[in-house]
Parts: structure tokens; sequence; C-alpha cells
């Protein structure tokens, strides 16, 4: 690995490019909200909302004489939800990845180990329930209030700017990563100074035998509630599929059951379930965990959660995508919208 990072550290300085790529892709998603959440009485948004997002990627890649690749990505979007007057526009921080033969290096707004784990997203384009996600309820990483809680590639912002290694030979992949937030707003009174900084470190093995797919991932965090292992196995059948996965997000286990199966040529279903532990009492003792209860506004909790999505293929990079979940707080979601790419 080493021999790989220093042979490519003297190659930026003296190969000439042989080829550029500049590629343009992206989708388009719009449709409506059902969150029975909203009280217009009570935080002033209709239960029925529209949701959209219009998302352009840029991929720019060259190749040295040598066989090494070069290349980067960024991302410009605008999206709504709950009918804000004008959403969001934004671009996020770019990606840059040094490749040769099965070896990448990424530098920047980095995939992230435990956000590169197979089997952790649900089978659907929005790898959610709905036509947005609905919230990312049904992904065993996410408990309670702390969702999202490790480094991954930030559409709508700058990201962790980590660093990063995959290496991937025939049904293997192996994913490191590791990032340090100096002068730390995510987490107040952590990372006021390099002496101090709040960093993350993960790692990620996956492997591929036939229609089975297993992984594990770890994430160490110098933030509360951070440390995290998951591990997931899958099986594909061609026109149906399952998947178990678990995960321990810092001593509170959620598990998840996944099935999805085709009707005819153009319709999936996807179904799933998960399950997540209670804060322990003392947890709740020491003063953590405080706000992981299962309170009114939060986006999961102790308990059962559960979700259907269907999809139908209208052609053309384009589908009908409606879902069904509910959290285990007791908050019901519904979406139906289209979806299309290009």
């Amino acid at each position: 690995m080493k021999k790989v990072l220093f042979a490519t550290t003297a190659l930026i300085a003296t190969a000439s490019v042989a080829a550029a790529d500049v590629r343009i892709s992206g989708y388009g998603r719009f449709g409506l909200d059902y969150n029975d959440a909203n009280d217009s009485n009570v935080n002033g948004i209709s239960k029925t909302t529209i949701t959209s997002r219009l998302r352009l990627q840029f991929d720019m890649s060259a190749e040295a004489d040598s066989g090494v690749g070069f290349d980067a990505r960024f991302r410009i979007q605008a999206e709504s939800r709950d009918n804000v007057v004008g959403g969001t526009r934004q671009a996020n921080g770019a990606r840059f990845g040094v490749t040769y033969e099965g070896f990448r290096v990424n530098v920047g707004n980095i995939i992230g180990a435990v956000e590169n784990t197979p089997g952790t997203y649900l089978e659907t384009r929005t790898a959610g329930t709905g036509v947005d996600g609905a919230g990312f309820v049904s992904h065993v990483g996410n408990v309670s209030n702390e969702y999202f809680n490790w480094d991954s590639y930030s559409s709508g912002g700058s990201g962790v700017n980590g660093v990063e290694a995959l290496y991937s030979a025939g049904g293997f992949t192996g994913h490191i990563s590791y990032s340090k937030r100096n002068n730390s707003t995510v987490n107040p009174g952590v990372g006021n100074g390099a002496a101090n900084a709040a960093a993350r470190s993960a790692i990620m093995l996956a492997y591929n035998f036939g229609d089975f797919n297993i992984a594990a991932s770890y994430q160490d965090s110098d933030f509360a509630w951070e440390k995290k292992a998951i591990i997931t196995g899958s099986y594909d059948g061609g026109r149906w599929g399952a998947r178990l996965a678990y995960a321990d997000n810092d001593g509170i286990g959620k598990v998840g059951l996944y099935g999805n199966f085709d009707i005819g040529a153009a319709s999936n279903v996807v179904l799933w379930v998960t399950n997540e532990d209670a804060v322990s009492a003392a947890d709740v003792a020491n003063g953590r965990g405080d706000n992981r209860d299962n309170i009114a506004g939060s986006n999961n909790g102790e308990g059962t959660s559960y979700g259907i999505h269907y999809s139908y293929d209208l052609g053309g990079g384009a589908s009908f995508e409606t879902g069904y979940r509910r959290a285990s707080n007791d908050n019901d979601t519904f979406q139906a919208g289209v979806y299309f790419s290009f």
C-alpha cells in the first residue's frame, strides 16, 4: 500500500496526461409527502406538503501514461421540503481520488467506510422509503435522535475533509476512512484546536460470493454516541432478495429484516421491519441519552418500525415511487411521486 502511495506522489510531478473525461449526470424527483407529525397550528407546517430535488453531478477524470487515474466529483442541487419558500440551493465540497489497479485513495468529501457498508440501505432509488427516503428510519445505524453520525459523502455540505483507502479484488472489498474535525461545531466544546480535535476512524470489509453478500464495519469516534459496529448479510435471488442487518450503536442495538420482490416486468416491492433497543438506565442516570427517549418530534426510538415501498418503471429512466412507513414513536409518513435520472 505504501509503495503505491509513494509511486503516486512521484507520478503527480512527472507523468504526462494521456486521457481526460468530464461527465455530467443527475436526477430529479418530486411528489407529495404526508407526515402526521406536522401540524399547521403547532409548527406551521401542513401534514401534506411537496417534496422535490434536482441534482447535477460532475465527474472529472484523467489517466496518466503509467495507468494511474485521477478523478474528482462535486454536486449542485436545489430541493424543497415542507413547502419552505424558495427551498435550498447549494453546491457541495469536492472529493478527489487517485486510482491504480484495484486501489483507490480519496481525500476531501469522502465516502466513509460505514456509509459504504453493503446491505444498510433499502433497494430503492432513494435508498429509503418513498420519494425522498422518509427520514431513513430503516437504516440500522440510525437510532433515536442520533442519525447519520458517521462519515459520509455530503451532497449539500463541505463534507468531513477526510482521507480514505479502498481496495477491491474479485469478490472482496476493503475500506478504511479517517477524519479529524478542528474547531468542531457539531459537538460544542470538542475540537477547539488541533490538540483536542475530534476524530473518526472506520473500517469496512465485504465479500460477495455468487448470490450472497456479507459485510461488517466498525467506527471509533471521539464524539459521544458515535462508536458503531454493523454486520449485514444478503441474498439476491434475481426476482427476489432478502437481507438481515444489525448494528451496535454505542450500546444501543438495532436489527433490521428486509425483503424485496418483483411483480411482473416493471414493478418492485420492498418490505422492511426494524427493532431498536432502549437507552440503558445507567446511561440516562449519567446524563447520556436524555434526548434519545421516544418523545414527540424525534425520528425514532425504542421499539419497532416498519415500512413498504412500491416502484413502477415508466421507462426512459423514470419511475413512479411510493411508500409508507411507521416509526417506533408512532409517526406515520406516506409519499408518492416521480423519480427520473439523466
